[in-house]
């Protein structure tokens, strides 16, 4: 076990931006680390926890570290604690237009920017619950920045909006950017910032978890039996152990994912445009061409950014290539999938499990109640009523941790624009 003893001299106290800091420096690691302070004690990985406790100028925060890894936490928490916990040069306040809000964004968005001055995020923020879009963009007036998610329209006609009114920073909350016209923003002078990565544990896991729903049809199981119906027809499933899974795209998310296939002792195929020798070094998968990808897996799982040369990379073809009883899991891009294609497979029982939490022509469901109005949309009712299709409403990333680390990631990527601070690779330009 490793303690340090940490005395707060920030006239502002430990505020939102050096907890941020802390939390997701704790998330890196195995070992389990609180902050305790006046007989309370916060999760050091729960900015909200930490913010909670109220450390002010002259407080003594106790920090304990225990685990498999904990003098390589401690060092770099130490670094954060020396680097980020004093006073820093106050920039001007940021203003920035909030769309498509919902509750969970309130609440780490609105800790992390309730402090103002030195060392702080130093923004403030205006929340919008509309998308943005051609007809909302004027509620962008006189604001410096945009923040915006999956859903929202940032297409030329509201790119050239959006700089007429005086946005100088386009913040995406979320890692795809398909959605965004990134020429308009270049010829505009306006800066494009993502959050590269924010959770891909919890994308992946997510992806198991309804793949391993449609497989083993758990929601019919699940309706079944409070039914009081305990026969077991219509929810026979597969093993996954000793099949074989094919990774398409091997980023973080697509890592993750093979790690979870390879936990289940499944053999891991691979393919990406720019394969990581690394990874078939440890053994982890191997990197194979698409047809013979599609032609061995069993299941396929879908991890691939959306370039034209990714754009229904499911199709009638490709499909054509797989097994017969083959499972689907699209946690990525819904334009990855051809839907009729995939539609008409479905029809012919090609496939034993499909689970899509994207698809395209989605953007009109996404985070909406629609529990009392008619699916008017052809391919959301065509793909919904197929049994062995599983859906869920672009969920992936919705995990507290995800939700805290893109506050962060997007709230750093604010500071840095406001600051003059080098981007990293968080910045998005047009090819």
């Amino acid at each position: 076990m490793k303690e340090i003893a940490y005395e707060v001299t920030n006239p502002l106290g430990v505020h939102a931006r050096p907890c941020a800091l802390f939390a997701q420096c704790c998330v890196g690691f195995k070992s389990a680390v609180t902050v305790s302070l006046h007989g309370k004690t916060a999760d050091g990985g729960n900015v909200l926890e930490l913010l909670a406790l109220a450390a002010a100028k002259g407080d003594t925060l106790q920090i304990r570290i225990e685990g498999e890894d904990e003098e390589q936490a401690e060092k770099a928490l130490t670094e954060v604690i020396v680097r980020e916990f004093n006073e820093k040069k106050t920039a001007a306040l940021l203003k920035i237009a909030f769309f498509g809000t919902k509750d969970y964004d309130r609440t780490f968005f609105s800790e992390l920017t309730k402090d103002k001055g030195e060392g702080t995020y130093n923004s403030d923020i205006k929340y919008f619950t509309s998308n943005l879009g051609p007809e909302t963009a004027s509620l962008a007036k006189g604001y410096d920045a945009v923040c915006v998610f999956v859903n929202d329209n940032v297409s030329r006609p509201v790119v050239e909006m959006l700089h007429d009114y005086g946005v100088r920073l386009i913040l995406l909350r979320c890692a795809g950017f398909n959605n965004v016209d990134l020429q308009a923003a270049a010829e505009c002078g306006i800066t494009v910032l993502r959050v590269p990565a924010y959770s891909p544990y919890a994308v992946a896991e997510h992806a198991m978890a309804i793949l391993q729903e449609a497989n083993r049809h758990l929601h019919k199981a699940y309706n079944k039996v409070k039914d009081n119906n305990f026969a077991l027809s219509g929810l026979l499933g597969l093993d996954l152990h000793n099949k074989v899974a094919g990774i398409i795209g091997t980023g973080k998310i697509g890592v993750c994912m093979a790690r979870i296939c390879k936990g289940y002792g499944m053999t891991v195929l691979g393919w990406d445009a720019y394969p990581n020798q690394a990874l078939e070094d440890e053994g982890l998968l191997t990197y194979v061409e698409q047809e013979e990808l599609f032609k061995r897996a069993d299941l396929i799982s879908l991890h691939a950014p959306l370039f034209p040369s990714t754009y229904h990379l499911i199709n009638e073809k490709t499909i054509a290539l797989m097994k017969d009883q083959v499972m689907l899991v699209n946690t990525a891009r819904g334009g990855l999938i051809n839907n009729e294609a995939l539609i008409a497979a479905l029809k012919k029982g090609k496939f034993h499990a499909v689970a899509l939490d994207v698809y395209e022509g989605e953007d009109n469901n996404v985070y909406t109640d629609r529990s009392d109005i008619p699916i008017t949309d052809d391919i959301t009712a065509r793909l919904l009523m197929f049994p062995q299709v599983v859906m869920t409403s672009h969920q992936a990333f919705f995990t507290r941790e995800a939700l805290q680390a893109i506050a962060f990631e997007t709230m750093e990527n604010a500071r840095n624009f406001n600051e003059g601070n080098d981007y990293g690779n968080a910045e998005v330009k047009a090819q």
